[in-house]
């Protein structure tokens, strides 16, 4: 099973690729994380992408997209894997394909920006240990203060209103005409919003083994 997760910035795709890569057996991929994998390992991909962020440019496509190619082509992807993080645009989604990286099955999360900017509205991360909360869904025992390490929980700036409206207008610009490059491929199964993590899952699951 091949997948990626589409959904606005607070949709939850992250906690939903790690539940999924548990529930099939197969690896969530982070694009951030392999991108700093191939930065710290030294390989040539690796070595370009530093130098564009030395520089303070963003890493292209073609280097994005020739790190997750490799990535893809280790053996624990050999069953599957869900990517988490690119296709962002509809260049990088062209570019996956013609280096021959398809999918099965593309979820889209589907979730109001209302819902949205009330959930990150309310997420607090700790400085230290990273530990992250949220103060209706996901509480530290005390307000504030980090369950792990005790520190002072701080919202982050990607969490403050006027960067979540910011990062939503991008995603809807950017990201969103995805939908429809998928869905003509016959690949895209939307899932709407059940209201918690775990009922969200289970009606992913439901549509992906359905």
């Amino acid at each position: 099973m091949r997948l990626i997760l589409l959904g606005a910035p607070g949709a939850g795709k992250g906690t939903q690729a790690a539940i999924l890569a548990k529930e099939l057996s197969i690896p969530a991929i982070s694009t951030g994380n392999i991108l700093r994998a191939a930065v710290a390992g030294g390989s040539e991909l690796g070595k370009q992408a530093k130098a564009c962020m030395e520089r303070g440019a963003l890493v292209s496509d073609e280097i994005i997209i020739g790190i997750i190619r490799d990535r893809l082509a280790e053996p624990d992807c050999a069953n599957g894997y869900i990517l988490d993080g690119v296709p962002r645009t509809l260049g990088q989604a062209e570019a996956l394909e013609k280096n021959g990286v398809v999918f099965d099955r593309v979820v889209s999360m589907e979730i109001s920006d209302e819902t949205i900017m009330e959930r990150m509205s309310g997420r607090r991360v700790c400085p230290k240990c990273g530990a992250s909360y949220h103060v209706a869904a996901v509480p530290p025992k005390q307000a504030g203060v980090c369950d792990e390490c005790g520190s002072a929980l701080i919202t982050r700036k990607d969490d403050a209103p006027e960067t979540v409206k910011a990062r939503l207008a991008v995603y809807h610009k950017e990201t969103e005409p995805l939908k429809d490059f998928y869905r003509s491929r016959g690949v895209l199964v939307p899932v709407a919003d059940q209201g918690s993590v775990e009922a969200t899952s289970a009606a992913i699951l439901k549509l992906l083994k359905g």
